[in-house]
């Protein structure tokens, strides 16, 4: 099993939102990055991802987990990039913000930290593990 990170506008699909979606989960679709596509390539089908809020709020609000493994993006017309279906398992006990993150050297590696504008990105068990610990999970 791997890890990840996906970030979201929570104007556009929030926590809330992905809570709603109930056991059929939701698409995680528009991703148009090559980078970020990549990643969603690899997602298996029992990953676990944080579902990051990005704009104003910036920070880890829950964990997802991925439900359909990729296939093609249905909102792309070029049909080059793919989505997956993640359903929410649970929210942070405590929301894990980015400037807790920067503040804190151990993340000085952390793709967050270093890629901040990536949307779809993998993590490493150690950080995994340093982030579930500050969210009280």
């Amino acid at each position: 099993m791997k890890h990840w990170l996906i970030k979201t506008e929570p104007e556009e699909w929030s926590w809330q939102d992905q809570v709603k979606s109930g056991k059929k989960g939701g698409e995680w679709n528009g991703v148009r990055n090559y980078q970020a596509a990549n990643n969603l390539k690899k997602m298996q089908t029992g990953d676990k991802c944080f579902f990051y809020h990005t704009g104003k709020e910036k920070s880890i609000v829950g964990v997802a987990e991925v439900i359909q493994e990729a296939f093609l993006d249905r909102s792309d017309k070029t049909k080059k990039f793919v989505s997956v279906i993640i359903r929410a398992s649970y929210p942070l006990k405590r929301e894990v913000t980015l400037k807790e993150i920067k503040k804190n050297k151990d993340f000085a590696d952390f793709s967050l930290v270093k890629q901040s504008r990536l949307s779809v990105m993998g993590v490493d068990l150690k950080y995994w593990k340093k982030i579930c610990k500050m969210g009280k999970v």
